[in-house]
């Protein structure tokens, strides 16, 4: 009924647990010594022997227990909120700080949904389990020995016997347990494949509308979602006729604590004071019991939820790295690099690429061919690839990602900004620069205009910037970029999906900026990458070729073909104008 692992992450909240304890324990003494007063007041009434002073001591003892108990009741809460908030602030610090050493390839290992799921509502589970499953489970072993032992001054028979019978709820707890542990594991099965496809349901919505598959995709989510409504139901149910069983025994053992009660009283062994007494701390003995057995669920639910939080910590750290690239030396070379997103299905084949200093280099091929994967790869996205990746003489995997994440810039396709102001999001480019830097760098992304008709560097942009074009929102990116001023950059289709012209003048960007960087162009569109000084053609995960474009359409190959079907379809000169060297 206690996760070992759960308790080792309390901290500094351990003393907040044990105030809840003692502050309950001090509650139940005031409440008790409340009934001896009150038995003992009946007696003498009974007996016509009560005085005055009898009914004062009865209605002080009665006062104090109110108060004292409404006392307990505050504190109570206030130390329940300490003691959770602590251990949910540790875990999620803790979650966070194993994010951070996970890096970039976190991706490969865990979900994004269930990441959010874990460290969101998961912690927030744990709540009841720290703030009041925990600090009752300790309180209803201490009250019953202390009820016990008070009415062993009464009827040491009724105190054994109730003492006998409390163990009967904790009982059922553990046979429910072996049933909820399963289920709960389930439940968070499916919540969490739940999460993480609305999530990519929400994000491709729009994708969903063009292609008319949205109503596809909505039964499918009714029928995701009458699963996890099953499986929901199903530990509501288990839930309700554990509570059943605990009541039972509950309100079975105080019942059997009034029939004992009377059954001393006729036998003469207890007066009307003693009998009152039993039969109102019968029902004591079985509360604490009863109301754990009541945090019992929600705390299963939060310990379901440890166990996927325990997986994602206990993920394995990379290996450290604190190798530094030297500025001077940013020349790329990959050698023999295989790898695959699936054990049996390898999507690069002993690639061999060279990227030299003030060069741009161009990676090219069919959508499918690998391109971007290898992108991802020198980027420390993906970390479990073969063969060789060398910056400047040094292996990636010796390149600590904070060096690796100063040195590399990477502009996608689709880079995404957050609702804020322009000089916001340039400054995720570099945190301290003045706005003559980022008029600067706005100027050569060709963007400097169009935002001094808006609010300058002010303009306020929603999510993603969705009230840019496309081709402004990648000058924008491009801005970003250039300001945080890297010798390495890779441009991973940057120009697809935006306007011929957009295009143009982004490429000429490209371009210019390869006379001092190291720069590598992913693209499937040849005509971007005419110019390049060396091009890499990438076919079904393999290089095919290498060489200039000159070279290469001579040659007659898998890139002449490529070149020959391309300008068919863009019918010469309706596309962008292109970059070929002449």
């Amino acid at each position: 009924m206690i996760k070992k692992r759960l308790v080792a992450e309390m901290g500094d909240s351990k003393k907040y647990i044990y105030r809840i304890v003692a502050v309950q324990w001090l509650a139940m003494l005031f409440g008790a010594a409340m009934v001896f007063a009150v038995g003992d007041l009946l007696e003498k009434l009974i007996q016509g022997t009560c005085e005055r002073t009898d009914v004062g001591f009865a209605a002080g003892a009665s006062l104090s227990a109110v108060i004292v108990r409404a006392i307990c009741s505050v504190l109570q809460e206030k130390y329940s909120y300490q003691a959770s908030a602590g251990v949910k602030k540790h875990l999620r610090d803790k979650i966070f700080r194993k994010l951070i050493k996970t890096g970039t390839s976190y991706k490969e290992k865990i979900r994004t949904a269930e990441t959010v799921q874990v460290t969101v509502e998961g912690v927030d589970q744990l709540e009841t389990y720290f703030g009041a499953y925990l600090p009752q489970f300790f309180y209803s072993m201490l009250a019953p020995l202390t009820l016990f032992g008070l009415l062993c001054i009464v009827s040491l028979r009724a105190a054994i016997v109730l003492l006998v019978c409390v163990p009967l709820i904790p009982g059922a707890i553990v046979a429910v347990q072996k049933i909820a542990k399963k289920l709960l594991s389930k439940y968070w099965g499916e919540y969490a494949k739940l999460g993480d496809n609305f999530l990519e349901n929400l994000q491709g919505m729009t994708t969903l509308k063009i292609y008319k598959a949205d109503e596809r995709q909505n039964r499918s989510m009714n029928a995701e979602a009458e699963r996890f409504r099953r499986i929901t139901m199903k530990v509501l149910t288990m839930q309700l006729n554990s509570v059943t069983i605990m009541d039972l025994i509950a309100y079975g053992g105080a019942a059997l604590g009034t029939v004992i009660a009377l059954s001393e009283f006729r036998a003469g062994r207890v007066g009307y004071g003693g009998c009152f007494t039993v039969i109102m701390l019968s029902a004591e003995f079985f509360i604490p019991m009863r109301r754990l057995g009541s945090y019992f669920h929600v705390a299963m639910n939060g310990m379901a939820a440890s166990d996927r939080m325990f997986r994602l910590l206990d993920m394995p750290d990379p290996e450290p790295a604190f190798g530094r690239i030297d500025p001077d030396r940013t020349g790329i070379k990959i050698s023999d690099l295989r790898f695959g997103y699936e054990k049996d299905r390898e999507v690069l084949h002993r690639i061999n690429i060279e990227l030299k200093k003030n060069r741009l280099t161009a990676i090219t091929g069919a959508s499918g061919s690998g391109k971007s994967t290898i992108a991802m790869i020198l980027m420390g996205r993906i970390k479990n690839y073969e063969g060789s990746v060398k910056i400047g003489g040094m292996e990636l995997s010796e390149i600590s990602e904070e060096n690796l994440m100063d040195s590399l810039t990477y502009v996608g396709s689709s880079s995404f900004f957050f609702k804020g102001t322009v000089r916001e999001n340039l400054r995720m480019g570099k945190l301290y620069c003045d706005d003559r830097e980022m008029w600067e760098a706005l100027e050569k992304a060709r963007l400097a205009d169009f935002l001094r008709e808006e609010k300058g560097l002010d303009t306020r942009l929603s999510e993603n910037a969705a009230e840019l074009s496309g081709g402004q929102r990648q000058r924008l990116a491009l801005a970003r970029a250039l300001l945080h001023d890297s010798p390495v950059y890779i441009f991973d289709e940057a120009t697809s999906s935006i306007d011929p012209d957009s295009e143009n003048e982004i490429m000429d960007m490209i371009y210019d900026l390869a006379k001092s960087r190291t720069v590598l162009l992913i693209t499937h569109r040849l005509m971007n990458s005419a110019g390049a000084d060396r091009i890499y053609v990438l076919k079904d995960g393999k290089l095919a070729e290498n060489g200039r474009h000159h070279y290469l359409l001579k040659k007659g190959g898998y890139y002449s073909e490529l070149w020959k079907t391309q300008q068919e379809l863009e019918n010469i000169g309706k596309g962008g104008r292109g970059h070929e060297k002449r």
